[in-house]
């Protein structure tokens, strides 16, 4: 069967540092007509599983801990059975919205997930949070970037557990080196390639001091 990428977007809040701000996520699901896995399962655990559509869950894989990038995925992984992974960097952040429970299983960097005979490597992008990766899959042509690159930029490095130059040497180091065809798929958004960012580099990092 023929690997997909669906899009679902979902909306709820982000909290941190005190504050609450209205968000609108985008939710990824890779896999054919019989298995799949979710990446960052935000905010309607009911609408991901109605749009997993009775396929079974492999995995729900958070690229970073922010409460609106995990806050469905509890539930998720009670209704389906599918284990919670998180990179152990984000913890802290993790425990923020569950101090009570720890994710299933950890991401590492440059460990690999297959699913429907599909491909997809964790790359360790710390910078928007400690422990944010990203998913690559080449044979899709795909990145999955969650909030460590957007389109028109890196992600917000404002808030606790942020740090700017480290989001730049992410994006430089690990994104910025794959084919240039290479779609972005942000946490929020709308989609980008890889050949329309990596021009701005430069702008970001003058930005950004």
């Amino acid at each position: 069967m023929t690997v997909r990428i669906d899009h679902l977007v979902t909306s709820g809040t982000f909290s941190l540092d005190g504050g609450t701000w209205d968000v609108d996520n985008n939710v990824w699901i890779v896999g054919d007509d019989s298995e799949a896995i979710v990446i960052d399962a935000a905010h309607d655990a009911a609408a991901i599983e109605d749009a997993l559509g009775g396929r079974t869950l492999r995995a729900i894989v958070c690229t970073h801990a922010h409460n609106d990038h995990i806050d469905a995925a509890p539930a998720l992984a009670a209704a389906t059975g599918a284990p919670v992974l998180l990179h152990h960097d984000d913890l802290p952040l993790w425990k923020q919205t569950y101090p009570e429970q720890i994710p299933d299983g950890e991401l590492t960097d440059g460990s690999t997930l297959t699913v429907a005979g599909t491909t997809l490597t964790v790359l360790h992008t710390p910078g928007h949070a400690p422990g944010a990766v990203c998913l690559y899959a080449p044979e899709l042509s795909s990145v999955f970037t969650g909030d460590t690159l957007f389109q028109g930029g890196p992600g917000a490095t404002g808030r606790s557990f942020s740090h700017f130059p480290t989001i730049i040497d992410s994006i430089r180091d690990r994104l910025l080196g794959l084919p240039p065809e290479t779609v972005v798929r942000t946490g929020h958004g709308d989609t980008t390639t890889i050949g329309a960012e990596a021009p701005q580099l430069a702008e970001w990092i003058q930005r950004g001091h």
